[in-house]
């Protein structure tokens, strides 16, 4: 074939395939662009959903673009946004956070919005402070990548106001309180005029058998006043572990060893009718706490175990590491990390659901009348929390009850060893060794004064703090000060004692309290050479913390 026949034959089938081909671009174009014009349409539709939204919304929206230059800008914001400022959208526009927001603000807004950049994740915090036009409010805040690049990015920011809903919260819990208080009210009430009334009545009849010289009665009543004391002071101890605000004495502690000096005792409270069975974890990890407190806790669950199997049963304590992560730690109201976990379970009735949710609730009990005070479980969660701790209840009725104590594991240097002796009789003084006495309570003085100088010392006493400065600033030897924390006149017993270190640098403190003011006394962190005992306190143990005090 020449060239030309070639050519004519090409162009022939050209003019036969090209209407096709013609026809089938067209086609596909038309396609094309109606489905362009129908994305273009839902874009357009989806941006005005969006801006619907945006303009709207009652959250305070904000668009901010990180520039090249590392600025932050605001690029958009909505109206309840800008009037949070107490400004208009044309003022917040275009301006930098820094020139809209306080420096504090700004800083935050930020902090979590290059950081929501740099991660490419949705940042969440809260803020609680005065903002722009606003008094201090509470918001929620989410900074969310839009877009990213090396050069900046833009990020959306979105503020919902907690405000009202801190303040319904706040309402309610006061409301909780009110009520609490008057549980509490009712039952101290009754609980301290039993007690009052054995102890004033067995005062009156002493009076009457020393007036009638029937001495030989004495012991009698001397014992059930003393009983009746003893039992009040437990009480306030119970009322102010319950509000957590009794004073602790941490010490280093292995529970499994704790347990197991108790055990005998256990045995005997609970009885023969009830199997006792420990399962101790090897290797457990030390705790910091009370130890006495630790103790009347475990003896108290091991009460109420007893009492919840009254024709016998099975009482097992436990001990474990426990590791609490994020889900618990948020479902328990917990911080995560590393506890020690001491439980007490039963296999008696159980508690009905409505029992359960008001086990921790002051003065309630399912013991019959005089048989409990309906402290002992309230008391135990106070503890626990004051300790850092948790408690938690697991029961089933008719299946039996674990109460499970928490507390956080101690990280550190172990040292420590338990002691659980009683209070050895009080040491007598070294010659010529001072102690003085600072307390506005004239009878609690007096007793002070009375034990100190049976025991040798040279006592000397004020009513207040300030006449107690007056003999600091002179040149008597004192050897300790003893003073009580709340003290009237303006100057309480740690600012007494702060100026008593300023004349005599070495010169040793005792607290006496019969309220836990831990803000005091520092949240109980106290300076070497300052200690501190919980009023109503044995003679025998306040005369040898004396002396071991002096002694150094």
């Amino acid at each position: 074939m020449s060239r030309s026949e070639e050519e004519i034959y090409r162009s022939d089938l050209y003019e036969r395939v090209n209407p096709r081909v013609s026809s089938v671009g067209k086609e596909l174009a038309t396609h094309l662009q109606a489905a362009n014009e129908k994305l273009v349409l839902a874009a357009l539709r989806s941006e005005t959903r969006f801006r619907t939204y945006f303009d709207v919304s009652p959250e305070y929206l904000y668009l901010l673009r990180l520039t090249p230059d590392d600025r932050l800008l605001f690029e958009d914001v909505n109206p309840a946004g800008a009037a949070l400022y107490g400004l208009s959208r044309e003022q917040v526009l275009g301006r930098t956070v820094a020139e809209i927001d306080s420096e504090e603000g700004a800083e935050n807004i930020d902090r979590n919005a290059r950081m929501a950049l740099r991660s490419n994740s949705i940042v969440t915090y809260e803020v609680n402070r005065p903002i722009g036009s606003r008094a201090r409010c509470t918001l929620n805040v989410i900074a969310a990548p839009v877009e990213s690049d090396e050069d900046g990015g833009l990020v959306l920011v979105c503020g919902r106001d907690l405000t009202a809903q801190r303040h319904a919260e706040e309402a309610l819990r006061q409301s909780q309180k009110m009520e609490a208080i008057g549980q509490l009210t009712g039952g101290i009430a009754h609980d301290f005029n039993n007690l009052l009334a054995a102890i004033i009545g067995s005062l009156e009849l002493m009076e009457i058998r020393i007036a009638r010289r029937q001495l030989h009665e004495l012991p009698r009543y001397l014992q059930a006043a003393q009983a009746a004391s003893k039992r009040a002071a437990a009480l306030t101890h119970r009322l102010l572990a319950f509000s957590r605000r009794q004073t602790l004495s941490p010490a280093l502690t292995d529970a499994n060893k704790l347990v197991s000096s108790m055990e005998d005792l256990i045995r005997r409270t609970i009885g023969p009718p009830i199997q006792l069975d420990v399962a101790a974890t090897e290797s457990l990890w030390m705790i910091q706490l009370d130890q006495n407190q630790l103790e009347n806790a475990l003896l108290n669950l091991c009460i109420n175990a007893r009492d919840a199997m009254p024709t016998g049963g099975r009482l097992t304590i436990e001990t474990a590491n426990f590791l609490v992560d994020d889900r618990m730690a948020r479902e328990g109201d917990m911080l995560p990390g590393q506890y020690v976990a001491l439980s007490v379970s039963d296999t008696g009735l159980g508690m009905t659901s409505d029992v359960k949710a008001r086990a921790f609730d002051p003065f309630f009990t399912t013991k019959p009348l005089g048989a409990g005070t309906g402290l002992g479980l309230s008391m135990i969660y106070g503890f626990a929390k004051q300790s850092g701790g948790q408690v938690r209840i697991y029961s089933e009725v008719g299946r039996g009850t674990t109460v499970c104590l928490y507390f956080p594991r101690f990280v550190g240097v172990t040292e420590s060893v338990m002691s659980s002796a009683a209070p050895a009789a009080a040491r007598q003084a070294a010659p010529g060794e001072s102690v003085l006495v600072v307390d506005d309570e004239d009878l609690v003085r007096m007793l002070i004064v009375d034990v100190l100088e049976d025991l040798g010392y040279l006592s000397l006493e004020a009513i207040d703090a300030k006449s107690g400065l007056k003999i600091l600033q002179s040149s008597v030897r004192i050897d300790l000060l003893v003073t009580d924390v709340g003290l009237p006149g303006g100057m309480n017993g740690r600012q007494l004692a702060d100026a008593a270190r300023e004349l005599r640098p070495d010169l040793k403190v005792l607290f006496i309290t019969g309220f836990a003011e831990n803000a005091v006394i520092n949240h109980g962190h106290l300076e070497p050479g300052m200690h501190i005992m919980t009023k109503p306190f044995a003679m025998n143990a306040f005369g040898n913390k004396i002396r071991d005090m002096i002694k150094g």
